[in-house]
């Protein structure tokens, strides 16, 4: 289940803002979009996200649900889950000591993950290009069916195929991800910490 509870703002959070606002228009961008798009940004410092972020139509909302019912949240590195405050995650690569042949550790971590939550997780990869793929292959398969995807791993080696494989897939609509080789486990915490932070919210005409 989840804890997200009401956060209070810290006076430096609130100038970073006031800053990247200055420096980059988000004001045409969905408000859940935007949310994320923003918080990619303050997490890195890096404003190239503004255009290379790609968020699915449905994908703020379908994570926002998720989040709101306690959905399970994978993530494919210690440092995803550490960056992603006030909600309980999943990192099964402790699990997986050795990769399998033809594998990666962090690809059979995400197998391992889909067996255990084949239908309704969030999955999160910030770190590894062959998780994102794994799941993709997994979901081509009939395997998992994700409530949600954030995929931005990092790197020069399969981060930026992997993340226009994800945009390519039938999963778009439910994803976010970036064009390019840039993404981390920053970013890809600090897309969901937008969301967790909005999960905590009382839902409008509620009470």
């Amino acid at each position: 289940m989840s804890d997200a509870r009401p956060v209070d703002v810290h006076p430096i959070e609130v100038e970073s803002y006031r800053i990247l606002a200055e420096r980059v228009d988000l004001s045409a961008v969905e408000p859940l979009a935007r949310a994320m798009i923003g918080r990619m940004i303050h997490a890195t410092a890096d404003l190239g996200f503004a255009e290379t972020a790609r968020i699915g139509e449905r994908a703020g909302a379908a994570l926002l649900d998720a989040l709101r019912a306690g959905a399970p949240v994978i993530v494919d590195a210690a440092m995803v889950a550490a960056g992603i405050t006030r909600y309980p995650t999943e990192c099964h690569l402790p699990r997986v000591p050795v990769a399998p042949e033809g594998s990666t550790r962090s690809a059979a971590a995400f197998r391992l993950a889909a067996g255990e939550h084949p239908s309704g997780a969030v999955f999160v990869c910030g770190n590894a290009p062959t998780a994102l793929v794994e799941l993709l292959d997994l979901h081509a398969g009939g395997l998992v069916d994700p409530a949600a995807v954030v995929g931005l791993p990092v790197g020069f080696v399969g981060a930026a195929e992997s993340k226009a494989a994800l945009w390519a897939s039938p999963l778009a609509p439910i994803s976010v991800t970036n064009v390019g080789e840039r993404g981390g486990s920053p970013a890809a915490a600090g897309a969901v910490n937008a969301i967790v932070r909005l999960a905590a919210e009382p839902r409008e005409g509620a009470g």
